[in-house]
Formats: structure tokens, C-alpha cells, sequence
């Protein structure tokens, strides 16, 4: 059978490409696909050290799980990140490549049921630089779970949240969280637990760049449960 490998950040970098096509026997798993895709792209000793996360059609999977012909398995390294019916909350949930907006967030999860909104910003410090890589069509609906599962929990009436990629300047802002709530302990520990949630489960990842010299920031290993 023939599957795609996904490579990204500091693998992606390492061998050169973002993609390897792996030729295995049928009923391979992800371990096994692991193992190839580390000889086929010289990448061993860096698989090997690694916690990865792995993802199989854009879901997460465990590394015993048997792999199918066309099969898309993504190698997510240690991460940086409708209508509502009645009773639901408000979702906004977004990859950016331009710079997000606290006001327009703001805006977003406004309600005259709502007695307190917080606002979270995530923002470039002590270097010139930092670079963002995502997982775009995994990411995008990985986040709007996040915040939907968030809004469900503390009993928000709106949150969004959007996460910038490519170069993010100086005192820019990557990452940016807007709830609302009845009250301010629900507003505050909704934003709390989106952010801490997108820092450890969205398939992003940060490269500091400072004075031209990039490194790649170690980030949250996800565990093979998080799926």
C-alpha cells in the first residue's frame, strides 16, 4: 500500500521536504510508517528523541493503529498551539495569515447577555522575530473543537480566537482569545482554558529569529491520547 507522510517545522527542515510517499506492507501502522519515514529521509536520530504526536486523516492517532492504501499520516512535533442553536454559544475560530484583531474579537463575542469579556493577547517578545508554521486543514477545525468544547464547559455565550502564522514582528500578536460570559468567573477561566488548551494541542509551530539566526522552540509533546 502507498500512504503520504506530512513533515512540518523542524522535521519538514531536516529532510528537506514536506512530504514523503512511503511505499509499506498493507496492514502497516503508524509505527512502522514512523520507522520507514525516518530511513527514507535521514531523519532517524530526530524521530528517535522526538515525542511525536501522529495524525491519520487529519485526526490524531495512537501508534499501534494499522494504516489503509491513500492514507495521509501527519508527524506533529511537541506544539508552541454554523449557527449556533439555542443555548450554544457563539463560535469564531480561524488560521490567520494576516495580523488578528482584538477589537474585531471583541466585537465578535459582544452580547447584551453578557457581563464580562475578556481578551487574551499573545505577543512577540525578546527577539526580532518569530516564524509560524501550522498544520492548516487540521488546525482550523482542531481549534473551533477546542473553543466549542471551551464554551460548553465554563458556560460562555461567545468566544473566538485566532492564530497567526508566518512572521509575527515585535510586540505583534499571534495568538489572540475573545470570550464572553454571564459573569467574570466564567469570562476568565474560558479564556484561561482556550489558550492554555490551543497552547498544547494545535498542531503549530514557532521558530525564534533573532539577529538572522533561527531556533526552532521546544515546545508541549501531545500525548497519544489527545485525539
Amino acid at each position: 500500500m502507498n500512504i503520504t507522510v506530512r513533515l512540518f517545522a523542524m522535521l519538514k527542515e531536516q529532510a528537506g521536504t514536506d512530504r514523503i510517499a512511503l511505499e509499506l506492507p498493507t496492514g502497516a501502522t503508524v509505527a512502522q510508517a514512523v520507522e520507514a519515514t525516518g530511513r527514507q529521509a535521514g531523519i532517524e536520530s530526530l524521530l528517535e528523541r522526538m515525542p511525536l504526536a501522529h495524525a491519520v486523516n487529519r485526526e490524531y492517532a495512537d501508534s499501534d493503529v494499522a494504516l489503509h492504501d491513500a492514507d495521509e499520516l501527519a508527524l506533529i512535533p511537541p506544539v508552541s498551539g454554523g449557527a449556533p442553536q439555542d443555548g450554544e454559544a457563539r463560535v469564531h475560530a480561524a488560521i490567520v495569515t494576516e495580523a488578528p484583531s482584538a477589537d474585531r474579537l471583541t466585537a465578535l463575542v459582544s452580547d447584551t447577555r453578557a457581563g464580562a469579556v475578556v481578551v487574551f493577547q499573545g505577543v512577540t517578545r525578546d527577539v526580532d522575530r518569530l516564524e509560524y508554521e501550522a498544520f492548516d486543514e487540521m488546525a482550523g477545525p482542531l481549534l473551533k473543537r477546542i473553543l466549542v468544547e471551551v464554551a460548553a464547559d465554563h458556560e460562555l455565550i461567545a468566544i473566538a480566537a485566532e492564530h497567526r502564522t508566518g512572521s509575527v514582528a515585535l510586540s505583534e500578536a499571534s495568538v489572540i482569545v475573545a470570550v464572553s460570559a454571564g459573569h467574570r468567573p466564567e469570562a476568565f477561566a474560558g479564556a484561561r482554558a482556550a489558550i492554555d488548551r490551543i497552547k498544547a494541542e494545535l498542531p503549530v509551530w514557532k521558530q525564534e529569529v533573532d539577529a538572522g539566526e533561527g531556533t526552532w522552540v521546544e515546545g508541549t509533546p501531545i500525548g497519544e491520547v489527545a485525539r
